[in-house]
This record gives structure tokens, C-alpha cells and sequence, in this order.
């Protein structure tokens, strides 16, 4: 996280937005309180991805480590965390369910971390052209999900991904095969507006195509909560609700992909920080054995040490 990497400030935020935006999870961190001599200040920002990049700086190498370590911990597990970085004597008082983590290099001081993970947003793709297809596509990217508004001939199974959500509404013009097509890419859920009894027609079409009597069974037809009559309008809004409430309900979240490298981590024998075993981290070779350490003045001290 070198000052050439840095992104200040409101930059570091937007580069969050943009992230959010083409539906990739990262972790935004911000440094909550620290105390000198630390190269991290209040409020300075980083991101760290899914696939390793990290944008902005929130300390020096002692703590770039450390943040990736628990950077990946906090995409694992979906909820925010707080960290503390530094010697345990200048910790003070921590919040509950803070992680301390021990630092011993005293020229990097102390932060305390606040780990916020932001996952992909929804991605769904509407097929369709109607009014009630538009205006589903208008109130969802109110909500900032990822909407694709496509017709029946522009789709293909290659917009969707298993975390998808899609939403047929082409009024029964090549329904069965816009199915088979989503089928494909197995989404992470297929709806249809179609009345009941189109439906079955719809199922008993699928039965017959070899398709996996579970992936016919979840399809919802016809999608949206029940509503009775509707107009157009208000049919979006019970389709809307009935995907917000599955959300809520954690059925479109699915698993992180971490991309990022998990190098083999070793212990500073100096200051006891746990470092990767990598050629940026001040390697030693003693006899048959390579030594790692966080920074140039543990590897400095080891090798007075090693004279005296």
C-alpha cells in the first residue's frame, strides 16, 4: 500500500461505488483511531478485493499484512469487523469484539481498523418489452441492484451467471425457449409472469426437455407476491417485493469467490508479527532456513543479534 498506490480520500469512495456498481465484493477499511508515531491516520481509507487489489493506504508494511489477512477473513465471513493493530499496552480500553492483533514495531504506532465488507449487489435481467418490464427495470435501479433490460432476442445464456436472478415477462412470446436458455447458466433463481394455468403448460413443456425436475419445481410461475387484480405498475411492485424479500431472506447472496493469494505466513522472530513468506517481506537466509520479517529494523535487530 505504498504512497503510489494511494487513492485519497473521496477518491477511495469512489472507486467503492464503482466497484459495487459491475457487482464485485471487496472490503472497505477505514482507520477509526490510531496513535503515534503511525503512518495511518484518522480516517485514511483502503479497499481490498475479492481478487487481492488493494486501492488507498491506511498504514505502513508492518500493517499492510495484517490488513489483508483480515481483509479476507471479513469477505469470508459477510460481517464487519474491528481490529486493532499494535502494541497491546497502547490498545487501552478496546470495543468488544474488537481482534487485537499484536504489533511490536513501536515506529508504527497503533490503529484501530473498521473492516466493512460490501458484497455484490443483485444482478437481474428482465426479458421483455412490456410497460410492466420497464417499469420493474425503473424501481429496481432505484434500489442500485445490476438490471439488464433485455428483449426475448437480445438474451442469451450468456449474460447470466449462477448468481443471476431473472425475470421472463415476454407475455408468452417464446417463453419455453428463453427458458431453456436460462436454464443453462443454472441461476440463482428464474420467475415468469405468466398466469397459473399458463404455467403448467410451461412445466409439462420443460418435463419433456430432459430438464432436472428440481430446476422446473423452483421456477416461479407466475413470479411476485399475490397480489389479486393488478395494473402493470403495481404487478412490478409485487415482483419487486417478492425478490427483495427473498434477498432479505439471504437466497441471493451465494458465496464469495476469493481470488485473492494465500502465501504461507510465518512468525517475525523479533517482534512476533505474522508475516507472509514472501520476497517483499525482508527475507534472511540462516544456514538452510529462510527468516521472514515485517520490516528492515526486525530483520536489522535479528542480525545483531546473530553477532553478538
Amino acid at each position: 500500500m505504498g504512497p503510489g498506490r494511494a487513492v485519497e480520500g473521496w477518491g477511495v469512495l469512489e472507486r467503492a461505488v464503482d466497484l459495487a456498481r459491475r457487482g464485485e465484493a471487496f472490503v472497505l477499511a477505514t482507520v477509526v483511531w490510531r496513535e503515534g508515531p503511525s503512518s495511518g491516520q484518522h480516517g485514511s481509507r483502503a479497499i481490498y478485493t475479492a481478487s487481492g487489489d488493494i486501492h488507498g493506504w491506511i498504514g505502513g508494511a508492518c500493517a499492510e499484512p495484517v490488513f489483508k489477512r483480515e481483509a479476507v477473513k471479513t469477505l469470508e465471513a459477510g460481517v464487519p469487523r474491528l481490529f486493532a493493530l499494535g502494541a497491546r499496552d497502547r490498545f487501552g480500553d478496546l470495543p468488544q469484539g474488537t481482534v487485537a492483533v499484536e504489533m511490536s514495531c513501536q515506529s508504527e504506532g497503533a490503529l484501530q481498523i473498521y473492516l466493512e465488507p460490501v458484497m455484490s449487489m443483485p444482478h437481474l435481467v428482465i426479458i421483455g418489452d412490456s410497460p410492466m418490464a420497464q417499469t420493474l427495470s425503473d424501481l429496481t435501479t432505484q434500489l442500485d441492484w445490476n438490471v439488464e433490460l433485455v428483449t426475448g432476442p437480445e438474451f442469451s445464456e450468456g449474460l447470466l451467471s449462477e448468481r443471476s436472478i431473472v425475470v421472463v415477462a415476454t407475455q408468452g412470446h417464446g417463453d419455453e425457449d428463453l427458458l431453456l436458455s436460462a436454464l443453462k447458466a443454472t441461476p440463482a433463481y428464474i420467475g415468469v409472469v405468466a398466469s397459473a394455468k399458463r404455467g403448467e403448460a410451461i412445466r409439462s413443456f420443460l418435463q419433456t426437455q430432459s430438464i432436472d425436475s428440481a430446476q422446473i419445481d423452483a421456477i416461479a410461475i407466475p413470479v411476485g407476491l399475490d397480489l389479486g387484480s393488478t395494473t402493470h405498475k403495481e404487478m412490478a411492485v409485487a415482483i419487486l417485493a417478492e425478490l427483495v424479500q427473498r434477498r432479505a431472506a439471504g437466497e441471493f447472496s451465494g458465496a464469495v469467490t476469493i481470488d485473492a493469494p494465500k502465501p504461507e505466513t510465518v512468525v517475525d522472530p523479533i517482534c512476533g508479527m505474522t508475516v507472509d513468506a514472501v520476497p517483499t517481506n525482508n527475507p534472511l537466509v540462516v544456514g538452510d532456513e529462510t527468516i521472514y520479517f515485517c520490516c528492515s529494523g526486525c530483520r536489522a535487530a535479528f542480525e545483531s543479534q546473530q553477532g553478538a
